[in-house]
């Protein structure tokens, strides 16, 4: 789940609000974004760095309260600088000293993507009610609107839904929608704005309607706008899902950054966190 989101967050990174680059959408490689230097191809940004700090926390046990949360947002961000974040937000991160400061500076009222797209690995837990539960926990840190929240955790049930089997990924939108409010099961169209309901239900169409991986990265990127949030979020709920051929190109695999926090430590952590 979690390299496969990675790949999508990279790929997806290079045409984020660059209508200019919706040409080179055909899986040959990964690009560089016109504006945003810093991150090269291959490079997964803000999306999937801190999918890895809800995803560690899980794997060691920790308490679930904002404290220990907030201490792991600060920790993957200062061991492994990189762009990708909201300016403000980076620089937050940047002087923030650990968890406790962290909770005193922040401003937690976003109705953005950020709660949603690091939701996903709460997917694995083994019932509906559990990961909305440590969903809304996480999320309320710095989201704790209802869109923000409800987007979150629309975002980590699509996981669950594929993991689990729970029906045709046809019907996950019926499925969401009668968990947490939104209108989940309304097709998307067009440009995906920053709001964290407007990328999930993004994913949400588009896992809906492929059958490959290959096909939904490509069609997660089309939407133009947040599209590297759209793939990371639709590439881990396709990675758990039985109807989903996992066709993503070997080059894409193999281009993905492999660093100390890169490919071969994502698959690492994709081990563990399915052992629990």
């Amino acid at each position: 789940m979690l390299l496969e989101l990675a790949i999508g967050d990279a790929y997806g990174a290079g045409f984020e609000y660059a209508p200019e680059m919706t040409k080179y959408n055909d899986l040959s490689r990964y690009v560089q974004h016109p504006r945003h230097l810093g991150t090269l191809p291959g490079m997964y940004t803000d999306d999937t760095q801190m999918s890895l700090a809800i995803a560690e926390a899980l794997i060691d046990d920790e308490p679930w309260r904002p404290l220990t949360l907030a201490a792991r947002f600060v920790q993957v961000y200062q061991r492994d600088p990189r762009e990708g974040y909201a300016r403000s937000f980076q620089a937050f991160l940047e002087t923030v000293r650990d968890g406790h400061d962290f909770l005193a500076r922040i401003h937690g009222d976003s109705d953005k993507s950020g709660a949603a797209m690091r939701a996903g690995p709460l997917g694995v837990l083994g019932s509906s009610s559990e990961v909305i539960k440590r969903c809304t926990i996480q999320a309320a840190i710095t989201h704790d609107t209802p869109d923000g929240i409800h987007a979150a955790c629309a975002s980590a049930l699509m996981v669950h839904y594929c993991l689990y089997g729970i029906g045709p990924k046809a019907e996950v939108g019926e499925y969401i929608q009668e968990l947490v409010p939104g209108q989940w099961i309304l097709p998307w169209e067009g440009k995906v704005n920053a709001k964290g309901w407007m990328s999930v239900r993004a994913a949400i169409t588009a896992l809906a309607r492929n059958e490959s991986m290959s096909a939904l990265l490509k069609d997660c990127v089309s939407f133009g706008g947040d599209v590297d949030t759209v793939a990371s979020m639709a590439l881990a709920a396709g990675s758990c899902c039985q109807e989903i051929v996992q066709d993503l190109p070997q080059h894409l695999i193999d281009g993905l950054e492999n660093g100390p926090y890169g490919r071969d430590y994502l698959r690492g952590l994709d081990e563990r966190l399915m052992a629990r």
